[in-house]
């Protein structure tokens, strides 16, 4: 992290000790933070209240309010929920570890602390969390855009309804003048004629702006959610890429540093060995740094960092896999591997929290082939069903009272072959289910559920024309209090054929009841 960043973030030190304040603050100091010191919870809560820092650095063993209630009060606050939390601690133990993190913690750093690691993790969070206020920045910027268009959308049809009220105006002139050429001699008659004919004319001129209006709003829709989908994932693609080369540089040299501090513990040893009384001052020093838990520590702590890089690693190749920028061609794929990286990427979003219970997702994987698709479109299709789904769990969550009666909420992915032609991938979950009006309207464009602000109404109309463009089907079976199953079936090899003869009976429908 450059210089010109370091100055502009503010990092919250909560320790009960001085001298570890004093260390932290001159450390970070140096290193160009703005820096805020708190030496309990209660303080540092009154402290946030006229300044929200970047990142806090939080002890966990203080006395009164120890780091987990800190923790656990920061997160419940809107205000305060989105800082990254880093524990300090001494503790070991993976239980402790695991209790924080649940609590909402991004990190732990082991104590004694070094300087370097408490720097490097500092700066990985603080670049985390400034990627993430930029896409939210750049979502906020393709919403307004969203409604721009909508407003283009909305002045069109009130185009339209004028131009239907001039010819039906038109029309009833034309009635009128008939109803009078009726009464005139024959001569007339042939003057009826032709303004039959310019009414009939009229009319299918009306009848073609409808269905260019129609294709105009299927168009934009596709522009809108294309361009968002482009954009995001240019920035996935480019986030693992830029992430990728140190966190390889970090993986490669563990295995060197672990190495190497075997050789160094034991050389230690073999100095006890033939050295067993040593001076007193190396004595001293020993008991000052505690060597018999570093010894034991070491090891654990090399370890720790080598499991946390590769579930870096495999977090990259999820975010690689599903953006696939650089595969613009359609080509044989294994979609278990979208529907995994899919998964992976709304993990966060299917663990428990202060709002709903955690999602439990069940994988039922038939034996598939690998199919010819566009691997980025239809990992896009992946992910608007499974967001849907959980978006359905969490509002169905919030309505059962008491939560003790409720069934668990989960989500049922299961990929079958069909006849060694086609392939179907059912996403279904145990949510409160759709209504006959939503379920008819499902597919439309710009037709949403949610509130506004939240949902674009883009997702499934998207959806089923990307499904459509692999000559397959897509259908949703649901009734309310009923969950909500989504069925894709498309070809295992896409050819000019006409595939839609070699459907199997019941996979034509769009919609069953």
């Amino acid at each position: 992290m450059n210089q010109e960043n370091t100055e502009n973030n503010i990092i919250l030190i909560v320790d009960d000790t001085p001298t570890n304040l004093g260390v932290l603050f001159d450390f970070l100091a140096d290193s160009g933070f703005q820096v805020l010191v708190a030496q309990d919870g209660e303080d540092a809560i009154e402290q946030l209240e006229y300044a929200l820092p970047d990142l806090i650095l939080l002890d966990v063993i203080m006395p009164g309010m120890d780091g987990f209630e800190t923790c656990r009060h920061l997160k419940a606050k809107e205000t305060t929920k989105d800082i990254p939390v880093i524990f300090m601690t001494a503790l070991s133990e993976t239980v402790d570890k695991v209790k924080g993190l649940n609590l909402g913690a991004v990190d732990y750093i082991t104590k004694p602390l070094q300087h370097e690691e408490v720097l490097a993790r500092v700066n990985i969070h603080l670049s985390l969390r400034n990627l993430t206020k930029r896409l939210q920045q750049h979502s906020l910027r393709l919403e307004q855009e969203v409604q721009e268009r909508l407003n283009a959308e909305e002045a069109l049809l009130q185009l339209t309804a004028e131009l239907e009220k001039r010819v039906d105006a038109r029309t009833e002139e034309l009635q009128q003048a008939n109803r009078q050429l009726k009464q005139e001699v024959q001569e007339r008659i042939l003057t009826q004629q032709a303004l039959q004919l310019s009414e009939n004319r009229y009319r299918e001129q009306a009848n073609q702006l409808e269905i260019a209006f129609r294709q105009l709003q299927e168009t934009q829709s596709q522009l809108v959610q294309s361009e968002k989908m482009s954009s995001l994932g240019q920035l996935v693609a480019g986030v693992a890429h830029e992430i990728n080369n140190p966190v390889n540089f970090i993986y490669g040299n563990l295995t060197h540093a672990n190495q190497y501090a075997q050789d160094l513990l034991y050389l230690l040893n073999l100095y006890a060995k033939h050295i067993p009384a040593p001076p007193l001052e190396i004595q001293e020093q020993a008991e000052a740094i505690d060597l018999e838990f570093l010894i034991n520590d070491l090891p654990k702590l090399l370890s720790s960092m080598k499991i946390g890089a590769e579930r870096i690693r495999e977090i990259i190749q999820s975010l690689r896999n599903f953006a696939r920028v650089d595969e613009a061609e359609m080509k044989p794929v294994n979609i278990h591997d979208g529907l995994d990286s899919t998964l992976l990427i709304l993990h966060n979003r299917l663990k428990a929290s202060t709002n709903h219970s955690s999602i439990k997702v069940i994988k039922e994987y038939g034996n598939l082939p690998l199919v010819e698709c566009y691997a980025g479109q239809l990992n896009q299709v992946f992910m608007n069903l499974i967001a849907n789904a959980i978006d359905a769990l969490e509002e169905y969550d919030k309505q059962q009272i008491p939560q003790n009666t409720q069934p668990e909420p989960q989500i049922l992915i299961r990929t079958t072959a069909i006849d060694n032609h086609f392939v179907s991938i059912a996403i279904a979950d145990n949510s409160a289910g759709m209504t006959e009006y939503v379920w008819q309207n499902l597919f439309n464009p710009f037709f949403t559920t949610k509130p506004v602000g939240k949902g674009t109404g883009l997702g499934l109309s998207i959806s089923y024309q990307i499904v459509s463009k692999h000559q397959g089907q897509m259908q949703c079976i649901s009734a309310p209090n009923q969950g909500a199953e989504f069925i894709i079936t498309i070809p295992i090899r896409q050819r000019s054929l006409e595939l839609a003869c070699l459907i199997p009976t019941g996979l034509n429908s769009t919609y069953s009841a």
